[in-house]
């Protein structure tokens, strides 16, 4: 049955650097029949990053959206 879990299927988008990929993991996540479980364990073992149950993980903390890596755009005053 895990062999066809969005996230057994396409790991490589549940733990991206990118936001759109993460994004991509989060829709993926929500025809996922354990989301539940898996937002619940992830919560409970404070996982350090990735996508689970539906939410992005950063530091063992769940948030919102992740920044892309880099240095930010710097913008007109």
């Amino acid at each position: 049955m895990t062999d066809s879990l969005p996230c057994q299927t396409h790991p490589d988008l549940f733990f991206a650097e990118r936001p759109a990929f993460l994004d991509q993991a989060r829709a993926l996540c929500a025809s996922c029949p354990v989301v539940d479980l898996c937002l619940a364990g992830a919560t409970e073992r404070a996982e350090p990053h990735g996508v689970w149950g539906g939410q992005i993980f950063v530091d063992g903390a769940v948030v919102a959206s992740k920044r892309g890596r880099g240095r930010p755009r710097k913008t007109a005053a």
